[in-house]
């Protein structure tokens, strides 16, 4: 018949003990998180090649830390996309045209900027110092360019522009930064031009970190 030999160490031993596997188990959490924040940081966009909204995020930081007052957060939203997409030329005519803006965007920002895609039809960038408003205008023209979605067949395509720079709004908190380029693109929807935002755009209320009204917002809000 087997028999189970127990030892039972003294308490002060057994704490000591239980400290020791404690210490590796804890590094290897902060080392195992580190590494998934780095690889998050890496991903990139499969169909633009542009960063994901985590790695825009830890670059576009960077960014504003490093020029301050005299960085730009920029948002894009491309108007009529839907349309697009339900058009003759399907979705795939709609991925052209996400990787031409996606293109347009990098060529804008410069080899310092940042550029990201948040999601569907939804850009970001963060630059350095710039002439704003000849930047923006800049910009707005460039992504209204139509595109070619197939051999000779160009689409139409428009943007809607937003920006927001911390000497305007006395913050370099990136979420505040996007929330009010979020506001200042709404505000100027569908009319062609960049609007840079200005401490109205700041108290806009949000949900969840999106302007309150944009789609999806009352769900999130309601699941909240």
């Amino acid at each position: 018949m087997a028999s189970t030999a127990r030892v039972q160490a003294p308490s002060g031993n057994r704490a000591l003990f239980i400290t020791t596997l404690a210490i590796p188990l804890t590094g290897w959490t902060v080392h195992a998180l580190a590494l998934h924040r780095k690889l998050a940081a890496a991903r990139k966009d499969p169909l633009t090649g542009l960063l994901g909204r985590d790695g825009f995020t830890t670059r576009a930081r960077q960014i504003t830390d490093r020029y301050g007052d005299a960085a730009l957060v920029v948002l894009v939203d491309l108007d009529h996309f839907k349309q697009i997409n339900d058009g003759p030329g399907g979705h795939a005519a709609g991925d052209r045209v996400l990787a031409a803006t996606a293109t347009r965007l990098t060529a804008w920002a410069g080899s310092r900027g940042a550029v990201g895609r948040l999601g569907g039809d939804e850009f970001a960038v963060a630059i350095g110092p710039a002439r704003r408003e000849l930047r923006l205008a800049q910009l707005t023209q460039l992504l209204a360019r139509p595109v070619e979605v197939e051999d000779g067949v160009l689409v139409d395509i428009a943007a809607s522009v937003g920006a927001a720079s911390p000497d305007a709004l006395g913050t370099t908190d990136l979420g505040l930064l996007q929330r009010a380029a979020d506001a200042a693109m709404y505000a100027g929807k569908h009319t062609g031009r960049a609007v840079l935002a200005g401490p109205q755009h700041a108290t806009v209320p949000s949900i969840n970190g999106r302007r309150a009204g944009r789609p999806g917002t009352s769900i999130l809000g309601r699941a909240a």
